[in-house]
């Protein structure tokens, strides 16, 4: 079964500095339909105004992933960490036991756009901890490439959940197939662009939820982005 989460049906929230879309329940937007997937808690579109971000605030047991789009995101936490996140690498910071972090936009004149996801561990109460590595263009061209996971397999950053993240590039005549679990569910997110997601087509924020599916096909991509969730049922 596919179900479509189309981008118009989205909760929106516009602060000025901030512009973000919640394909969950996050903050004030509560749809009780829409509470998460399996153990994807928050998908957040966020685009940062130049010289604006997210002051000190906390978090704890939940494993947060940045996917920087443009621009670049700045971070800072209470375990040391001071990093800029540029478009191309995926962070990983698990909350654990607790910990406070800041987010800014300090790029003149452009805005930061990125998506923040949440997914529920499958450990509580473990020290916190961080994680950033860079995935090139090339790796994701055409193919599904795996991004996170529990193990870090292909030198993915590991979370500390029962999920893997891929994520891929498509346009033209690119084409990529994945044997799924029917037991496991699986979140298809369009970043950008267009994609047929066996044969049915997303566009720019559009989503599908596929349940009891053995196979997954992208196809007829459009300067598509996306990315492909397999989590815990």
């Amino acid at each position: 079964m596919m179900t479509k989460r189309s981008s118009s049906e989205r909760g929106y929230a516009d602060h000025g500095w901030l512009k973000s879309f919640h394909s969950f329940s996050f903050a004030g937007y509560y749809d009780p339909a829409h509470m998460g997937f399996g153990n994807l808690r928050v998908i957040n579109e966020d685009r940062i105004a130049a010289g604006r971000g997210f002051g000190t605030h906390g978090h704890r047991d939940m494993e947060i992933i940045s996917y920087v789009l443009s621009g670049e995101l700045a971070h800072q936490d209470s375990i040391g960490n001071i990093k800029g996140i540029p478009p191309g690498d995926v962070q990983r910071m698990s909350a654990g036991t607790g910990v406070q972090h800041s987010e800014f936009n300090h790029a003149e004149g452009q805005t930061t756009h990125f998506l923040q996801i949440w997914i529920e561990p499958n450990v509580t109460g473990i020290p916190p901890s961080y994680e950033q590595k860079t995935f090139p263009e090339n790796e994701k061209r055409g193919t599904l490439r795996l991004v996170a996971s529990p193990d870090g397999a292909r030198d993915s950053v590991t979370v500390h959940a029962d999920a893997r993240l891929y994520a891929g590039l498509f346009d033209g005549d690119e084409t990529a197939e994945m044997t799924l679990n029917p037991q496991r569910k699986t979140y298809v997110h369009l970043v950008r662009g267009e994609l047929q997601v066996n044969g049915q087509p997303l566009s720019a924020g559009d989503a599908f939820k596929l349940e009891a599916e053995s196979r997954l096909q992208l196809s007829h991509g459009k300067a598509a982005e996306v990315l492909v969730f397999d989590l815990a049922g």
